[in-house]
């Protein structure tokens, strides 16, 4: 087959997002399928030479608004590729890229499949509320229906766009991760090396984007109340700011943890093996997450997690039994992480657990079939299967 993604950026710092359309592409070039991505040249950077890509990317120009994603030279292009592929993965919704490539598919009779990406969860689907409204009755509303159906990547995602998606089409395939990008991590002392003012203490964890939407206040606050009669342990907040760190940074102060919290920013590649490696707990208390790529990176490390019933893979983790979970409040985190701080022996089961999950259900390799079953239905029937609650 040949695959075309499209996407609005591949900004590696907005994480999860660009890990997965890249995650897809290499996988299904590694099965042997024609893949091409086209995206803008917003925040992206190419790879080196040193490791030649089994799949094309067209970093196309952007042009004003950059808010919209627009991209003149990406719509000359889109009118001139789609009808040399079967099948289109479009990744996100209300973008310059979802108004240009759903006509584009409907003009040419092109099958696509969209993931929404969790803009069709209600607390993210009514923030600019009257913007979206606008964009719908523009073009969004007519690329859902016209679409082969929906790829969700867990199963309460898809409960929580069905009032909104405008089609009961689809598929729930979770994203992967590679690996072994996660094998022979560095020793736990090289992160005490790399930050001193950990010291001996033990690591929690939050790596992800200072959103709104990830409850970074809410891990300060945990971790304060969990932590008030201990000094043991340290508040690590690794990830690019996404307009909240300086809030982040004055709530650390008010709770008094300026000596037992560090700020890193962005890590990637070996800063964040590095991270995982000396890390004791992740904690992640996000208000809405489609999916939770962080989760998995820090399973994967057997590292115990703790997570909020708001990240959509959290029901993956609770019937295997690994992590802990709760509402996005800082209460309830901070009895569990009070609970895994003080009893390294569980703290060890759930992260065994988690591991055991990421490679049986979390790796790429695993979910080839399942991506290739899809885009398979989406060319020949030019339709996903009906997804039915149960």
């Amino acid at each position: 087959m040949k695959i075309l993604h499209v996407t609005a950026d591949l900004d590696r710092r907005k994480g999860g997002p660009t890990a997965a359309c890249l995650g897809m592409a290499e996988l299904m070039a590694r099965r042997g399928h024609q893949v091409r991505i086209i995206t803008t040249d917003r925040g992206y950077e190419p790879e080196d030479g040193s490791q030649k890509k089994s799949f094309e990317v067209e970093a196309l120009p952007g042009n004003w608004p950059a808010f919209f994603g627009t991209s003149w030279a990406m719509r000359r292009r889109l009118a001139e590729v789609i009808r040399e592929v079967d099948v289109v993965h479009l990744h996100s919704l209300y973008l310059f890229h979802d108004w240009v490539t759903g006509y584009y598919c409907r003009r040419f009779a092109m099958p696509y499949i969209v993931r929404p990406h969790g803009t069709l969860d209600p607390f993210i689907r009514r923030r600019h509320r009257w913007r979206k409204g606008i964009v719908e009755k523009m073009f969004q509303d007519a690329v859902l229906r016209g679409a082969a159906g929906l790829h969700y990547t867990a199963r309460d995602e898809w409960r929580l766009a069905q009032p909104h998606a405008l089609s009961h089409r689809g598929c729930i395939i979770p994203i992967g991760i590679d690996l072994r990008q996660f094998e022979n991590l560095p020793p736990p002392e090289a992160l005490r090396s790399r930050y001193p003012m950990v010291g001996d203490r033990k690591v929690v964890l939050f790596l992800g984007r200072l959103s709104f939407k990830k409850g970074v206040d809410i891990a300060i606050k945990a971790f304060a109340e969990a932590t008030r009669d201990r000094d043991d342990s340290f508040l690590l907040i690794a990830g690019p700011d996404d307009g909240i760190r300086a809030q982040a940074e004055a709530l650390v102060h008010r709770y008094g943890l300026d000596q037992r919290c560090l700020f890193t920013g962005m890590v990637s590649g070996e800063d964040k093996r590095l991270v995982l490696s000396g890390s004791a707990v992740f904690v992640l208390p996000s208000q809405s997450e489609n999916f939770g790529i962080s989760v998995v990176e820090a399973a994967a490390c057997a590292i115990p997690v703790v997570i909020s019933d708001r990240v959509n893979l959290w029901r993956d983790f609770h019937d295997a039994r690994a992590c802990l979970t709760a509402p996005p409040e800082a209460g309830p985190f901070a009895v569990h992480l009070r609970s895994l701080l003080g009893d390294p022996r569980e703290a060890a089961r759930l992260g065994r657990c988690g591991a055991a999950l990421v490679r049986q259900r979390f790796n790429w390799d695993a979910l080839g079939a399942e991506y290739e079953r899809m885009y398979t239905m989406a060319v020949r029937d030019k339709a996903l299967p009906e997804l039915i609650d149960g």
